[in-house]
């Protein structure tokens, strides 16, 4: 079992940053960033895989940075250019599995339990 703690989430006007974290405590094979707004799915962000590489969906690519602290085993994901779509409720999520990739949420067995991100207009 892999327990997940995210911090990092408030209230930011449109064009600002956040930098959300993730403090796991142990070690997996790939780590990434989901969302989710009420009423809708959950959405895949980015993903970090043991070698290094992420991997962005394009609602967030080239404004959000995903990277880990290995030594810390702290999972970071820098959001730039915040805007009010990006509000939604922010998940760490882990697997063991080989495959890591942002659109397959299913395949994360290990889940933070959340933090909320505002951006108002």
């Amino acid at each position: 079992q892999v327990q997940l703690v995210e911090s990092g989430g408030g209230a930011v006007q449109a064009g600002g940053s956040l930098r959300l974290s993730c403090v796991a405590s142990g070690a997996t094979s790939c780590m990434g960033w989901f969302r989710q707004g009420p009423g809708q799915d959950r959405e895949g962000i980015a993903t970090l895989d043991s070698d290094g590489i992420p991997m962005y969906a394009g609602s967030v690519k080239g404004r959000f940075t995903i990277s880990k602290d290995n030594a810390k085993n702290t999972l970071y994901l820098q959001m730039n250019s915040l805007k009010p779509e990006d509000t939604s409720m922010y998940y760490c999520a882990a697997t063991y599995r080989p495959e890591c990739t942002y659109y397959a949420p299913a395949l994360f067995g290990f889940w933070g339990q959340g933090t909320q991100v505002t951006v108002s207009s």
